[in-house]
């Protein structure tokens, strides 16, 4: 297995020494290409605040609903794997517009469904455009970013996901009110659910505006010969002075004896794909499989199963969402200080206790259909267990993982493994999303057991196969 001992690198290693003119520049840069995240996160858990809404618009079961829910995840892992192609065809930027037309066709398109096929539909294409901003912005972050920095704007794209999410839930809070609390209350003609899927139009339209003014990644320039256009944008996000012609020999050594990548290029290993590939497969799944977007999908529902008021569950959902904010900051303050390892080691150890603590509490429920509760202690227990776990989440996996698969594939093969993983990330969230209301139906104490356990499977697995990529240049891994 891959081991996380730096490689030498090649000649000139003028990367890691880069130091940009105007970092607010590169700063803007990252931010705008981060835009796909927070469309991701504003997706993902905007339909939090319209699930009990579309139940009764539609008059479906748990399991209809849990399959509406997690229809965008098709269309992510379909856009996860084909993003790396569709990149490497056409440039990372034309990528990110047609992302953007995505969204907002889905956005418009949700929010006016005839019927709940079609609301799935709309819902299958907006997750195409999430799975190829999931794919393209952390590998687009990571290759206009100077190495010193790399770790810190990687993070941009889980912060953005994370600011969508809080957004999302403010929005949705603020749409529930001018409803008078009711989400089939009518505003202007539609319902609120509508107003709160069709709200997503304005980022997305923003997104592909941003799209237009940022540069094209230097690699993609490099690889379709267009140097000159490369060195420009190497001196804008690595500074004057370092020596241009040396980063491009840099760039083109690295891809020398590369071809486009595909998916056959990741074969190779004893268990089909190569070992580096599996690990970023591990890594994609274990993000989901610790259950972190039960919080962001159903988390009013949730709170509402265990006897919390409606319109303080939404209250209680935005309140994770600013918990979550704030452990990403703390992980874009040390990912590249202590290091991706470290930092994923933490938030597993975290992850575990708090799911354990959250099993615990959730035993004691006590009722059956719209009349359950927690006793008092066990309710706060539940409550504070479920904030430490979206902390320790954020700081750790939350943004860890997005910063490895930008990172630690060989160049060669990048754009392909990322898809790859990407894609396994989302068929792993549509597992978890599909199962949860089964699971919470059957035993809620017990579901969270479940993702308890791939908490602690998960620190083994970082321990023995997850490389530390901080501090070395993308041209080193290999």
């Amino acid at each position: 297995m891959t081991s996380s001992t730096a490689q030498p690198p090649v000649p000139g290693g003028g990367g890691r020494a880069a130091h940009p003119d105007h970092l607010g520049h590169v700063i803007f840069i990252a931010a705008a290409a981060a835009m796909g995240g927070f469309l991701f996160g504003y997706d993902s858990s905007v339909i939090n605040g319209a699930v009990v809404a579309i139940r009764e618009r539609f008059d479906v079961g748990s399991a209809a609903l849990a399959q509406v829910i997690a229809a965008a995840l098709i269309g992510c892992a379909l856009g996860a794997a084909t993003a790396g192609r569709i990149a490497d065809r056409i440039g990372r930027i034309r990528c990110m517009q047609i992302a953007a037309v995505l969204f907002t066709a889905s956005a418009l398109g949700s929010a006016l469904p005839f019927a709940l096929w079609d609301l799935a539909a709309w819902r299958v294409i907006g997750g195409f455009g999430i799975g190829m901003a999931s794919v393209i912005g952390p590998a687009y972050i990571a290759e206009v970013s100077p190495a010193a920095y790399r770790g810190r704007l990687a993070s941009f794209q889980q912060a953005a996901i994370v600011i969508g999410i809080a957004v999302s839930q403010l929005v949705n809070w603020g749409i529930l009110n001018l409803a008078d609390g009711d989400q089939r209350g009518e505003i202007g003609g539609l319902e609120a659910w509508q107003w709160m899927l069709g709200v997503m139009v304005v980022p997305a339209v923003l997104y592909g505006l941003m799209s237009f003014v940022i540069p094209e990644s230097p690699r993609f320039l490099v690889s379709v010969g267009r140097t000159d256009e490369a060195k420009k944008v190497l001196s804008e996000v690595e500074g004057s002075k370092i020596d241009l012609n040396e980063r491009v020999a840099e760039i083109e050594h690295a891809m020398r004896s590369e071809v486009k990548s595909t998916f056959k290029d990741l074969l190779g290993g004893r268990f089909g794909f190569l070992p580096i590939v599996w690990i970023g497969i591990g890594l994609s799944v274990f993000q989901q499989l610790v259950g972190i977007n039960v919080i962001f999908y159903y988390s009013s529902s949730l709170w509402q199963s265990v006897g919390i008021d409606p319109s303080d569950s939404f209250l209680y959902s935005f309140e994770t969402s600013v918990v979550n904010i704030i452990g990403t900051v703390i992980a874009m303050i040390f990912v590249d200080r202590l290091g991706r390892k470290p930092l994923a080691l933490i938030g597993s150890v975290g992850m575990a206790l708090s799911l354990g603590t959250a099993a615990w509490a959730f035993s004691f429920k006590t009722g059956t259909g719209d009349d359950i509760s927690l006793p008092h202690a066990q309710g706060i227990t539940a409550l504070v267990a479920a904030n430490l776990f979206v902390l320790f989440f954020a700081l750790s996996w939350g943004v860890v993982v997005w910063v490895l698969l930008g990172e630690m594939f060989p160049g060669r093969i990048r754009a392909a493994a990322l898809g790859v993983a990407a894609a396994a990330q989302w068929i792993a969230n549509w597992v978890i999303t599909v199962t949860f209301p089964s699971l919470s139906d059957w035993n809620l104490s017990g579901a969270y057991m479940i993702y308890t356990f791939f908490a602690l499977l998960s620190i083994p697995f970082i321990l023995k196969w997850v490389p530390e990529t901080k501090g070395r240049a993308l041209e080193e891994m290999g």
